[in-house]
């Protein structure tokens, strides 16, 4: 467990780190800000560009995890870490082989993911409403817009796919580096 000190001295790391190397936080921040707004604009190629990056990302992880089973042969589960390794590999495969389809597939999993969560964040928000008196609100909210992002993207389909992740994509991409570009400035601005 971390103490007071210990965690004070971290967090005063941490800020001079960030007002040492505001001018990084800052072009980074820059950086996502563009990427947003391009796939704000264009959203289409944005989940395509999504549908192959996760495509790669499996591939490169399926095949590492290949080769690491394959040195760690004589351990126990080698079968479940083998399995597990060759089914990343074709998933990469199949997101690369057919990318216009895995957005399909990608948006039809995003509409269920967004439906599960809006269902649970109401039934936290119900269920903690004494405890977390007026905040409970908040989480009733927030789980009605993910159920109405989850309608407009499954009710949509299979044209959603065009602009679902992409959107989706962008705004966190906007969120982040505008986050990034704050924290940056006001780094840039502090006396200490």
């Amino acid at each position: 467990m971390t103490s007071p000190e210990e965690f004070s001295r971290l967090q005063s790391a941490m800020n001079q780190a960030v007002k040492t190397h505001w001018k990084a936080f800052l072009f980074e921040g820059i950086l996502l800000v563009v990427l947003g707004v391009a796939a704000l604009v264009l959203p289409p190629l944005a989940s395509l560009a999504t549908a192959i990056f996760l495509g790669w990302m499996f591939l490169i992880g399926g095949i590492g995890g290949l080769i690491a089973t394959y040195w760690a042969r004589s351990t126990p589960g080698f079968w479940w870490s083998l399995i597990s390794a060759a089914l990343a590999v074709l998933t990469g495969m199949l997101l690369l082989a057919r990318p216009m389809q895995a957005v399909l597939t990608l948006t039809i999993v995003l509409g269920a993911y967004f439906l599960a969560e809006g269902v649970a964040t109401i039934m936290y928000a119900l269920e903690h409403r004494r405890e977390l008196s007026g905040r409970w609100s908040w989480l009733l909210v927030s789980g009605l817009v993910d159920i109405a992002i989850s309608f407009m993207v499954i009710t949509g389909l299979p044209s959603s796919a065009d602009w679902a992740i992409g959107v989706l994509v962008g705004i966190n991409l906007l969120f982040g580096g505008a986050t990034l570009i704050g924290m940056a400035m006001a780094a840039r601005n502090s006396k200490t």
